[in-house]
């Protein structure tokens, strides 16, 4: 039920999350995309209103503006504790009954930490909104905690730990690599947190966690799907407008030094079936650093790894057959400082080395030579083409449109993520990649078996362990 997320590389449909603007009264926002409605309570919880008619069923989302970069030092892992905790029971709702509920009502609920919020979610048929308005209020105001549920729980999150980082090499490296490319920067820390550190929470840690970061006034509301601002305001008053709001502590999001030395980290292990070559190079967000390059970046990763048409593919897997799969990924979606990946293991019989000359040889040749005006207007249409898909999702505007709140970002950049991303040049393109893509600061990952010689023979047999969801070093991981 529970879960954290760090993922580099978005799919298409939600690489335009770039925010929203709250106004104090029920307005239409103009909107290019997904035509929210917003409103304000007056405890200053944010409130945002997607319609989608299509069918009788929505989406109920609250997210907090806080995430696993928020915590306290020697507390990582924290922000995901906590969520694990709010569905451990209030007086008028004890613990697994919020989700009995939910399931006996027909419907489905979840949560998810990242670095940068944590979102709690239920997915409903229309007419049980009041349902679940009531049971998510409930435990924003009156969590109940006692040892008895929170020490089990703990050792919960360590075997999901364990389960999905320590047993899964590919996690351990992306885990490293991360580390190695966030020097001074929160996003040095897994979501999840490290071992030795969740072994030594305690619910009060739980509990100051939970009554510092939230209150309504940290808090945003999306309802998407078969709702509208007449049916959905009276019912946030009643149940969210009543709790108080609080005084809530300044996100701080620490720069990154210049980049001076390039770092390889190479993990070999028994169990690595697949060798995999990996590598990540400090980006700009929409908020930091270079932030002009944000849209540009988008177009580029599109570019180079935008599935089976983009050059890593086209180039590695189809023509050369030199790899199983080539990719690269950027997600600008992040208060701090984010990456720009690339990401390809070799096929039977290729040795490491020719891997990475190859994937070396195309990343200077983007560096170099640059892409063309052809390859953008390609990736243009092809990234506004997504935007088809995720209108028509119940629930795919609440995701993005909270995620780009709890980020610190405006509707309004939001909504016009389709003119911004036609209007990037090819100058520009080429501009960021020549900004990003240099040897100073770069990370390098290297995934092996434990016996370099049995490389081809692991990489020809297939994998008898369950795949786990490892994630790509980035903000989340699931």
């Amino acid at each position: 039920m529970k879960t954290f997320f760090r993922v580099l590389a978005q799919p298409a449909a939600v690489c335009f999350i770039a925010g929203l603007s709250i106004v104090a009264s029920a307005t239409a926002v103009r909107a290019q995309i997904f035509n929210p409605e917003t409103f304000t309570l007056k405890n200053g919880m944010q409130v945002v209103v997607i319609p989608n008619h299509r069918v009788p069923v929505l989406s109920h989302m609250v997210y907090y503006k806080v995430g696993a970069a928020d915590e306290t030092p020697g507390k990582t892992g924290l922000a995901h504790m906590v969520e694990h905790m709010m569905f451990k029971g209030t007086k008028a709702v004890p613990a697994g009954v919020f989700s009995q509920l939910v399931a006996k009502n027909g419907g489905r609920d979840n949560a998810f930490t990242t670095a940068d919020f944590t979102a709690y979610y239920q997915n409903v048929a229309a007419d049980k909104l009041e349902l679940v308005m009531k049971l998510e209020s409930d435990r924003m105001a009156n969590l109940s905690l006692k040892d008895a549920d929170f020490l089990p729980e703990r050792q919960v999150v360590i075997e999901e730990r364990r389960m999905r980082i320590d047993n899964a090499p590919a996690a351990r490296l992306n885990e490293q690599l991360e580390a190695s490319l966030f020097l001074n920067s929160p996003y040095h820390h897994p979501v999840i947190g490290w071992r030795n550190e969740i072994e030594k929470y305690t619910l009060a840690d739980v509990v100051d966690f939970h009554h510092r970061w939230y209150a309504p006034n940290n808090a945003i509301l999306l309802v998407s799907g078969d709702i509208t601002v007449a049916r959905l305001k009276p019912l946030a008053e009643k149940y969210y407008g009543v709790i108080p709001a609080r005084a809530v502590p300044p996100r701080q999001r620490t720069e990154e030094p210049p980049p001076i030395a390039a770092r390889t980290v190479e993990l070999r292990d028994p169990e690595v079936h697949q060798p995999n070559w990996q590598r990540l190079y400090l980006a700009p967000s929409y908020l930091s650093g270079e932030t002009r390059f944000a849209y540009p970046l988008q177009i580029l990763g599109e570019i180079l790894g935008g599935g089976s048409t983009s050059r890593l593919y086209r180039s590695l897997v189809v023509e050369r057959k030199l790899a199983a799969m080539a990719s690269a990924g950027y997600d600008p979606g992040s208060l701090g400082p984010t990456s720009f990946s690339f990401d390809a293991s070799p096929l039977p019989g290729i040795s490491m080395e020719d891997l990475q000359a190859a994937m070396l040889a195309q990343i200077r040749s983007v560096v170099t030579d640059g892409v063309s005006a052809g390859e953008v207007e390609q990736a243009k249409r092809r990234l506004q083409t997504s935007i088809v898909y995720a209108k028509d999702s119940y629930s795919a505007g609440a995701r993005v449109l909270g995620a780009a709140l709890a980020g610190g970002r405006r509707i309004a950049d939001a909504e016009a993520w389709p003119q911004r991303i036609a209007a990037v040049s090819t100058d520009e393109v080429n501009e960021a990649a020549r900004f990003v893509l240099r040897d100073e600061g770069v990370v390098t990952g290297l995934l092996l078996p434990s016996d370099p010689l049995s490389a081809d023979a692991r990489a020809a047999t297939p994998d008898p362990t369950p795949k786990v969801p490892a994630g790509m070093p980035g903000r989340e991981l699931r």
